[in-house]
């Protein structure tokens, strides 16, 4: 019986440090031309999302994981809103107030080429507890910069750029 507890425990902790990793396109929206891929890795319960993405504006543009994983109109208005699971006001990431959508700003460049690199221990990829897990919302990217104060969206402007997290 013994035996038979310590492998039963060796195996939940082999289960607990398995890394997971997803890889997707950047879908255009609203018209433009926004490109890129956003990678996320799970590793010894952290997640790391590595956005890169081109064919951006120059400039800050707000990032935000929203509520359904569906990017399937025109302007990503299907994504529905920012992921909020325990209904808090908008803000910045870790500050008094914020949801669990609430990532940020990527900044672009001349090009219109972005990268950010961001890893939290709040999020899970395809756990059990639906305050953490992000398999089935969408990562959005937004034509302007995230004020972290304007309720609910941080006056983020329009949707450019959309992936379903599955």
């Amino acid at each position: 019986m013994k035996n038979l507890l310590l492998v039963g425990i060796a195996g939940l902790t082999l289960a607990s440090c398995k890394t997971v990793s997803k890889q997707y396109i950047v879908r255009p929206k609203s018209y433009t031309e926004t490109q890129g891929t956003a990678n996320f890795t799970q590793k010894k319960g952290k997640v790391e999302m590595d956005l890169s993405v081109f064919k951006l504006t120059p400039g800050l543009h707000a990032v935000h994981i929203h509520e359904f994983g569906n990017c399937s109109a025109t302007d990503a208005s299907s994504a529905g809103g920012h992921w909020n699971p325990d209904k808090t006001m908008h803000g910045k990431w870790e500050s008094e107030h914020f949801h669990m959508g609430d990532i940020g700003n990527l900044e672009a460049d001349k090009n219109g080429q972005a990268q950010l690199i961001f890893t939290t221990d709040k999020w899970c990829l395809g756990c059990d507890d639906p305050a953490k897990n992000i398999i089935g919302k969408s990562l959005v990217i937004h034509a302007g910069v995230d004020d972290f104060h304007t309720q609910p969206t941080g006056n983020a402007g329009g949707r450019v750029g959309c992936v379903e997290i599955k």
